[in-house]
């Protein structure tokens, strides 16, 4: 189990990598309204790779690069790169903070894949709080109302990845520095993002909506390291409920920025899915036979 000093370092991280987080998604929703996904993320990662390398050297971790070829430091790699397509693809669809409240489920998502993996058993309580949660979700997505549309389930698909990606995240072993990582999932999401971009008609470059792209890889790089360093040796269950706090920054900067307030419906859902998970997250902390708040040290 990891110490009271870790957790409170992960914590840090986590809401860091959130504040960062909300703040890439409200510039790339802004640069959304002209670009196209592909192209949009792509631009992206062309700044976040200069930046990506430049946290490696600045960590004096660059003979550490060799580990990013790891089996299961590509596989985040390509998890990451799924999500983020799927994910800016929605997020030129959807109000942001319907997309980031749908986002969240990814900890209900990461319990519930650890029991089909049998990393994790759950007791009535934590299946009655994953129900409730996947309700609060249903109550954001509404499938079957007028306002329902294919942009709510690639979000869902994302935020699928994501739990996948976080639970990859936590089988990558402690000597594959988290720059490394962080570097290796830039990379291979400008690879699938160029990869998808020759589907689309890209526009030119010189615009402002480049400038908003290049401000969001300075986030969404320094993110992506905050956010893996916020997983490693950190119980799981302690940091995860501090993803919620993203949700009041994605409210407050969609109605700032494009004036979205979400209805009854959406805010039923949003606090549907926070309620569950605290909920779901506090079981794990205080089961003692809890996998997910166990920091092992694995092999990647």
């Amino acid at each position: 189990m990891a110490s009271a000093a870790e957790n409170r370092r992960g914590v840090v991280f986590m809401l860091a990598a959130m504040s960062l987080f909300v703040v890439n998604d409200t510039l790339m929703k802004l640069a959304r309204e002209t670009y196209p996904a592909g192209q949009a993320i792509a631009l992206r990662t062309v700044f976040a790779v200069v930046v990506g390398f430049a946290l490696v050297f600045a960590a004096r971790e660059s003979d550490r690069l060799a580990t990013a070829f790891r089996p299961r430091v590509l596989l985040r790699g390509l998890l990451e790169a799924l999500s983020a397509l799927t994910f800016g693809w929605s997020l030129g669809l959807l109000p942001l903070a319907n997309m980031t409240a749908i986002n969240m489920a990814s900890p209900l998502l990461i319990v519930a894949l650890a029991v089909v993996l049998r990393i994790e058993r759950v007791g009535w309580r934590r299946a009655l709080a994953l129900t409730v949660g996947f309700i609060g979700v249903l109550f954001i997505v509404r499938p079957g109302a007028a306002s329902f549309n294919a942009a709510a389930l690639v979000a869902l698909l994302s935020t699928f990845l994501v739990a996948c990606r976080d639970l990859t995240t936590r089988s990558i072993g402690d000597d594959v520095p988290s720059t490394v990582i962080s570097l290796t999932t830039t990379v291979v999401v400008g690879l699938v993002a160029f990869g998808y971009g020759l589907t689309e008609q890209w526009l030119p470059v010189w615009r402002i909506e480049s400038v908003y792209v290049a401000l969001a890889a300075v986030l969404v790089t320094v993110g992506t390291f905050f956010i893996i360093s916020a997983f490693r040796r950190t119980d799981v269950a302690v940091i995860s409920q501090y993803r919620y706090a993203v949700i009041v920054f994605a409210t407050l900067l969609g109605y700032l920025v494009w004036g979205d307030v979400p209805d009854l419906f959406a805010f039923l859902g949003i606090g549907l899915i926070v309620g569950s998970g605290l909920y779901t997250m506090h079981r794990q902390r205080v089961r003692p036979d809890s996998n997910l708040k166990l920091t092992r040290k694995p092999t990647a």
